[in-house]
């Protein structure tokens, strides 16, 4: 399910199977079949357009023959003493027109993706603002999203020689490797200013460690099968391997130790889990990781739920799992493996800085600057806008339901009045939801 950089070599293979059962593949057709479970977000407004559009027709049609035939007003000319039939059907038809209900969705859903935007939070379309208020569940893919996606330096442990002379041959051999765990070594010397030393004939073994003359020793930094199997390398019994973070050796001439090293978690991630359960909701940690490192890194953030090991269609049948609990979910990933849970998720949240084309692709809402503490962004633009969107539509509609029944009621309703309503009561919608644009931080 992964892959290795090829920096030296020539690659000669033969292909086994077609293209379709490629790894790559499976993801996207679990993508198009996730795609196909999403429903529809179907607005208040949009259920009822049709049907309401023909019934104020009918009703303006009504009020037309009632005033004309049954009360005796003139159909279409006013006169000195009353209005006529067609000034009253009008006078309906005005405040009965639902400018202000169908600018009561939209413009609160502009006003919140704008105001995310200003804050790193891009979204897609309004399904996401409008589903996020709902969400019961949030799901988190563990490296890269709840960790930092990069390993740092944890302890050094050491077993034989001086620590400072350790030290600086594995800083000087790490600095001419490509590999991951050279280059997070490379970059905590960089951090901790220690001075880069020559080394010479340097010897990579792909996967498994390099050498070099350091000093004028022979040293190995690698596994500990690189350090077994070289000449002068480690003695045969090594420490057991440690179950919760990756490890590389260094080892020569009189010098042997252990250098530890782990995925940082995200300074925010603790604080966003905490904020999230407080406000009740289920937090669960997706990841295709071993269960040990799984389980601390768990433990660390404060998750309700841990679940390892996960191949992408696994990570979707958990989504699936939960949504069939009742509930909307959230699913929060970077890589493409978690692409097809973004998809499959009620809202699909997409770290933006690192994360892949993939899940930024499928999902509804991308954190621009990889901060997780964006997601309570969201959430509570959609806590907002929910409660804006509520305001307008009782706004909207005790606007209609009130000058409906002046202008049924009242015998010269002016329509000047009516005009002054409907517009008044748009422009308050609009107004109401751009307050939405005001930066108030998630409480």
């Amino acid at each position: 399910m992964g892959g290795t950089l090829n920096l030296w070599g020539v690659l000669e293979g033969r292909v086994l199977r077609p293209v379709g059962d490629s790894a790559l593949h499976r993801i996207l057709n679990l993508i198009l079949e996730a795609r196909h479970l999403k429903a529809p977000s179907q607005r208040f407004t949009d259920r009822f357009g049709t049907a309401y559009t023909g019934f104020v027709l009918l009703a303006c049609l009504g009020t037309l023959l009632h005033q004309w035939q049954g009360a005796g007003r003139p159909p279409f000319f006013t006169t000195d003493r009353q209005a006529s039939a067609f000034y009253r059907a009008m006078t309906l038809l005005v405040v009965l027109s639902p400018c202000a209900l169908v600018l009561s969705v939209p413009s609160a859903i502009l006003s919140a993706i704008a105001s995310g935007a200003r804050r790193g939070v891009l979204c897609r379309g309004g399904a996401a603002i409008e589903n996020l208020a709902g969400v019961g569940v949030v799901c988190f893919d563990k490296t890269g999203t709840l960790t930092e996606g990069r390993l740092a330096v944890d302890r050094v442990e050491l077993f034989e020689g001086a620590e400072g002379d350790l030290v600086a041959a594995t800083v000087a051999l790490a600095r001419v490797s490509n590999h991951p765990v050279s280059r997070s070594i490379a970059r905590w010397a960089e951090v901790q200013g220690l001075p880069a030393e020559a080394v010479e004939a340097t010897e990579t073994v792909a996967g498994k460690g390099l050498s070099g003359r350091w000093r004028g020793r022979v040293m190995l930094l690698g596994n500990r099968e690189f350090l077994a199997q070289r000449e002068g390398g480690a003695p045969a019994s090594l420490p057991e391997p440690v179950e919760k973070a990756s490890e590389t050796w260094i080892a020569g001439r009189g010098l042997l130790a252990r250098w530890v090293l782990k995925d940082a978690l995200r300074p925010q991630s603790k604080a966003v889990v905490g904020r999230l359960r407080e406000a009740g909701l289920r937090t669960v940690m997706l990841t295709g990781d071993r269960v040990a490192p799984a389980r601390e890194m768990a433990a660390a953030t404060g998750v309700d739920e841990v679940r390892a090991g996960l191949k992408p269609e696994d990570k979707v049948a958990a989504i699936r799992e939960f949504q069939q609990r009742g509930g909307l979910v959230a699913m929060i990933g970077d890589g493409v493996n978690d692409a097809p849970c973004l998809v499959a998720a009620d809202v699909g949240i997409a770290m933006g800085a690192r994360g892949s084309d993939a899940a930024i692709e499928q999902a509804e809402v991308v954190l621009a600057n990889d901060r997780l503490e964006g997601f309570l962004t969201a959430r509570d633009l959609s806590l907002r806008s929910r409660r804006i969107i509520r305001q307008n539509i009782v706004l909207s509609l005790g606007t209609i339901l009130g000058m409906a029944v002046l202008a049924l009621a009242a015998s010269n309703l002016p329509l000047s009045v009516g005009v002054a309503a409907h517009e008044g009561s748009t422009v308050l919608v609009v107004l109401n939801s751009l307050r939405l644009l005001r930066r108030v931080d998630p409480s």
